[in-house]
């Protein structure tokens, strides 16, 4: 399933006409064009959908709380997927499709989980449906009704919650609905549909269980879709009437999905702790698919919104390096895809009149002018990268550098949950040559957790300087942050064990937790040197004293490269890029997983304690617009601080595709 999702979503975006058609939505004013001629519904489509879903698994079934964010939690919480089908509009204007669709269901919603014997949960859903409506121009009311199926499976517990056992199985049954979709511009459509799933009952006999326990799936689901036309009836785009786009859209549409493998072979290792790099040879994957929607609400205002499908664990299942190998790996990892609402947040600028920029389209990025001078408030979710800490050679693991050490401040321990997003707000002064600007986050309730608090919080300060050495253009970005959160001291939690060596150290450090607060700073330089080539250095330190809460463990980090663009051999869109990094840790730290204690990431039970060191470099071969194949290769030398181990060589392919 997962390699069929990923090839139906890579051959998708790249396909030329999807990228040559992915312009924009195109304003009101052009959508009264649109409506103005005669709209042919006929042809071929893909799409995406995010929605709700509710109902049960059956009696006795005990589903795990799935997240629903906005809505409360439910046997499959927020779900989002995929669809592709295709219509023929008849000359009564009826209007006969098929369609197949798959969604994906959300994480877990921990806070909300009760201890079971077992857990009913549902991975993902799909239908093969026909579909019949009326078309009144460019509105499409419709019914729809077809063959349905899921994959659910059963988390066998012991008596303290932990899964034993998973084992699953398909579903089959039916599915009926209705729905309106309507043409918005160009060839995109946008739709709103209710379906009705009844899936077939299975039985599960558990180890567990001294009878067997059944599942017998009823879910509702109400989704929202962009669909995309690929092809008229015709196979070519004449029946769909595009008006010229207006100079400044209201809407904005953008994608990407990035597959990513990694793996290593055996490495030395003479022990190995519950957060080690396991060090026999091991390859692994991630795949992340995003929309990016956006929408200008008024003058200045603008709203945006990113659902993200994610699936895959990090090599050792993200544990084992601090700085670790694969920025698209989250820590809350799943072997089936899972959706969650990523990024939702407005956007408000106030200009102070004056010389204007030319914004261009992009994602999460709508186009037009705006005021050089201006001051800009964000209010909602993102991550904390998306506004801080930026850097033109070294920030997006799905395009350049992929080690956590290398695109990041890695001693900023930025507020996050698990996937490394937060809710909060930021403010920006903006003027030609400089920028300040300022956020306040939400931090997670203990270390590593994927529930964000209101009690406490994160906060950032950042000064940006632009300036041109030898008339080529740089800037330096100067960050200070004091995080508020529940944590354990170091020094306490040795104390504790000092005092009664009975008190296993991760015991102690739990117990020690309350509010404390880590502060540190950051320094980010980015400099062109010649057209096409760019350097990047950035330091970073922490306290040291307290748990990291979000991030990695590490309390003080250096790091910088080289980028350089392929014009110099013939190949103007690829990018090749080598760096370092090295990374250490406070004495207080080091002592604390001397003595077997776990980190966010790391613990091999002991330490013989040495820095961080990483090196990576990468090619970037673009094969067109919108597809890049990348080549990474990474040394990281005494793997977690650990000279009795390693170095350790990864190994990278990365797949990355957008429009």
């Amino acid at each position: 399933m997962k390699q069929l999702a990923a090839g139906l979503a890579l051959a998708a975006l790249w396909l030329d006409g999807v990228a040559m058609a992915a312009d924009r939505i195109v304003a009101p004013a052009a959508r009264k064009a649109v409506a103005q001629t005669v709209y042919d519904w006929s042809g071929i489509y893909f799409g995406g959908n995010v929605g709700y879903g509710f109902g049960g698994l059956g009696p006795n079934s005990n589903p795990l709380p799935l997240q629903g964010v906005f809505f409360p939690h439910s046997a499959t919480g927020l779900v989002g997927g995929f669809q592709v089908g295709a219509n023929w509009q008849l000359s009564n204007n009826l209007v006969v499709g098929t369609e197949a669709d798959v969604s994906f269901v959300s994480p877990l919603d921990k806070p909300r989980l009760a201890i079971a014997p077992y857990n009913g949960t549902l991975d993902y859903i799909g239908t093969a449906r026909g579909r019949i409506g009326y078309a009144f121009g460019t509105v499409l009311p419709y019914v729809t009704g077809g063959l349905a199926f899921g994959r659910m499976h059963v988390h066998a517990n012991n008596t303290q919650g932990n899964t034993i056992a998973q084992p699953g199985h398909m579903h089959y049954g039916w599915v009926a609905g209705a729905g309106v979709e309507v043409a918005i511009g160009g060839a995109w459509s946008a739709k709103l549909e209710y379906d009705y799933f009844g899936l077939g009952g299975r039985t599960f006999t558990l180890a567990t269980q001294p009878t067997p326990v059944r599942i017998d799936p009823s879910l509702q689901a109400v989704r929202l879709g962009l669909n995309y036309r690929l092809w008229d009836a015709a196979g070519v785009d004449s029946a769909i009437k595009k008006p010229a786009a207006l100079p400044d859209p209201d809407w904005s549409i953008h994608g990407q999905t990035t597959l990513i493998t990694q793996g290593y072979p055996s490495f030395r290792a003479p022990y190995q702790g519950a957060n080690s790099l396991p060090s026999p040879a091991q390859g692994r994957e991630t795949w992340t698919v995003d929309a990016f929607l956006g929408w200008r609400l008024w003058e200045g205002g603008e709203f945006y919104f990113n659902p993200e499908l994610a699936q895959g664990f990090g090599i050792g299942s993200t544990l084992g390096l601090a700085g670790f190998a694969n920025g698209e790996a989250q820590k809350g990892g799943a072997e089936y895809p899972r959706f969650r609402a990523q990024r939702y947040y407005l956007r408000q600028t106030f200009g102070f009149g004056g010389e204007q920029e030319d914004v261009p389209d992009g994602p999460n990025q709508l186009s037009g002018k705006r005021d050089i001078d201006r001051l800009t408030l964000i209010v909602g979710r993102f991550a904390v990268g998306d506004f801080f800490d930026g850097n033109a050679y070294a920030k997006d693991p799905r395009v350049d550098f992929m080690n956590w050490a290398m695109w990041a401040s890695a001693a900023y321990d930025f507020p996050a949950d698990l996937p490394g997003f937060t809710r909060g707000g930021v403010v920006e002064l903006n003027r030609k040559s400089w920028a300040l600007r300022a956020g306040l986050f939400q931090v997670p309730s203990e270390p590593n957790s994927d529930v964000l608090t209101f009690n406490t919080g994160g906060t950032v300060v950042e000064f940006e300087e632009r300036h041109n050495i030898f008339e080529q253009p740089g800037k330096l970005r100067l960050g200070a942050f004091l995080n508020r959160g529940s944590t354990g001291n170091y020094r306490d939690a040795l104390g504790i064990v000092a005092a009664d060596p009975t008190i296993d150290i991760n015991t102690a450090i739990v117990a020690d937790r309350r509010q404390r607060d880590k502060y540190g700073f950051y320094v980010n330089l980015e400099q062109q040197v010649v057209n096409d080539v760019g350097l990047f250095a950035r330091a970073s330190w922490n306290d040291g004293r307290n748990e990291i809460l979000s991030f990695t463990d590490i309390d003080r980090s250096l790091s910088g490269g080289l980028s350089v663009k392929g014009s110099y051999w013939g190949r103007g869109s690829d990018t090749f890029g080598i760096g370092g990094a090295i990374n250490g840790l406070s004495g207080a730290h080091r002592d604390f997983l001397a003595a077997g204690g776990n980190g966010l990431l790391i613990g091999d039970g002991r330490l013989n304690y040495g820095t961080e060191k990483i090196l990576e470099s990468y090619y970037a071969y673009a094969v067109n617009k919108s597809l890049t194949l990348t080549a990474d290769y990474q040394l990281i030398v005494d793997p977690a601080y650990n000279t009795d181990r390693g170095p350790v060589s990864i190994f990278s392919a990365r797949a990355h595709a957008e429009f």
